[in-house]
């Protein structure tokens, strides 16, 4: 893990470099940086914004530690003044967001930063590295609860996600969004998510025989038994279950589960269930895992799967099939200028900014508008909260069993057509007149503030 010491100098080093050319030709004023995502990937139909809380984390703690400053200075590449500089700098911006959990959409800001333009432009990559992460993993988590459609869903994913810091954003990620459990014991601490967990085959193959093993393992844990059943024949193994379940309820006690976890998870869990149900035993439930995610836990609840719940890992917790986001982090004003990109293809929109959301009458979301964040659309919803002025929080950051609350409750309010897992419609985002009429004096007037 990072200390927190060392989290300022997770950065590009041009975000470093810019930085001391500012500073050497004394442009300190206030800077506004907008982040959002350029284009949705392919099979996305939404986007569930999630990292905020440790963006705000980061920016309340920015500072540079001597041991930074040394290392900076050992590098040769920066002058000593400015390094005496960075020994004092703080965080004192504003940052407007979108609250976790909250759908957002193409070209829409995410959150916006207002600071001086040292601060916000050394911000930036740590800022998109945690908003870019937990935004693509609620998003993929989140068209997992779709498909799953109320069945429970438990986080696999932590021994294949990319580092430790991951398999935590992970967990937090997917219970925000409406998983269950999670089976990261150290997520379950730092977050106050619920833990469960069964057995692996190595646990069956240290025994001589399977129905030892299952038998052992209720012994010990009578009150939370779900059995894996396919380490040899699932089928026979389901059988075993059985047996051992109707002993542990001879003794008062109930068999939660069975779990499978490989080879044709639909034809399997039909025969496992019959066997469990003439055996009397209709309230054991099922669990499969093993390679699942959005698609694959569709095609099996469609073809009529008598599966309970889910547990989902690797496809999820590296979002298999969209890996990476085109998030960008741009400057849209400095000095109250307003500033857009122009490059072909990477075209920004001007200026700080608010999102408005329309409902229809029957409570669904009809369109978002992208406004200037001085204008007022009237019958929207803003979207975008102001949640730290001057460097300070303006109110705690919500428990996350209230952020996990918020986007249930919202996700309700989207229409199914954009819940769709695979050519689902774009959902329209429009710009209000008065941002139109920027962007457009902008694209043709000489002389505005360029790249950004």
């Amino acid at each position: 893990m990072i200390s927190a010491e060392d989290l300022i100098l997770v950065t590009d080093l041009y975000e470093l470099t810019m930085a001391q050319a500012y500073w050497a030709h004394g442009m300190t004023g206030l800077a506004t940086f907008s982040l959002f995502v350029r284009e949705l990937p392919p099979e996305r139909g939404f986007l569930v914004a999630a990292g905020l809380e440790d963006v705000l984390r980061f920016l309340e703690g920015f500072r540079f530690s001597p041991e930074a400053l040394a290392y900076l200075e050992s590098t040769g590449i920066f002058s000593r003044a400015f390094l005496e500089t960075l020994a004092d700098l703080r965080f004192t911006g504003d940052v407007w967001a979108v609250p976790e959990g909250t759908l957002v959409f193409a070209n829409e800001p995410i959150l916006e930063i207002t600071a001086p333009i040292l601060q916000a432009q050394i911000a930036e990559t740590y800022v998109i590295h945690q908003i870019h992460l937990q935004t693509m993993i609620a998003t993929k988590a989140a068209r997992c609860v779709a498909a799953a459609r109320g069945r429970a869903l438990v986080d696999f994913a932590l021994r294949r996600t990319h580092g430790v810091d991951a398999g935590l954003k992970v967990a937090r990620c997917t219970y925000l969004v409406g998983f269950q459990a999670t089976s990261n014991v150290l997520a379950g601490r730092r977050y106050g998510i619920p833990i469960t967990g069964t057995m692996a085959h190595s646990f069956i193959m240290a025994f001589e025989e399977e129905e030892e093993a299952f038998r052992a393992f209720a012994e010990t844990f009578p009150e939370r038994a779900i059995f894996l059943i396919d380490t040899y024949d699932t089928l026979e193994g389901a059988r075993k279950a059985a047996r051992v379940a109707q002993e542990m309820a001879r003794k008062g006690q109930r068999l939660l589960g069975v779990r499978l976890d490989s080879g044709d998870l639909l034809a399997l869990s039909r025969e496992v269930r019959r066997i469990l149900d003439e055996a009397g035993l209709r309230e054991v439930r099922i669990l499969a895992s093993g390679g699942l995610d959005e698609y694959r836990i569709a095609a099996l609840l469609e073809a009529g799967a008598p599966i309970d719940a889910f547990g989902v890992g690797t496809r999820m917790g590296v979002s298999e099939d969209a890996p990476w986001l085109d998030m960008v982090y741009k400057l849209v004003a400095y000095e109250g200028r307003p500033a857009r990109k122009r490059s072909p293809g990477k075209a920004s929109l001007p200026g700080p900014k608010q999102v408005f959301r329309f409902y229809a009458e029957d409570g669904q979301m009809q369109e978002d508008v992208l406004a200037l964040r001085e204008e007022t659309v009237p019958g929207g919803m803003p979207l975008l909260e102001k949640v730290m002025e001057g460097g300070r929080l303006l109110r705690p950051h919500p428990p996350l069993a209230i952020l996990r609350e918020r986007f249930q409750k919202e996700f309700r309010r989207l229409p199914e057509r954009y819940k769709a897992l695979r050519n689902a419609p774009r959902y329209p985002v429009r710009l209000s007149p008065a941002l139109a009429s920027l962007t457009n004096a902008l694209t043709v007037r000489r002389g505005e503030l360029g790249e950004g």
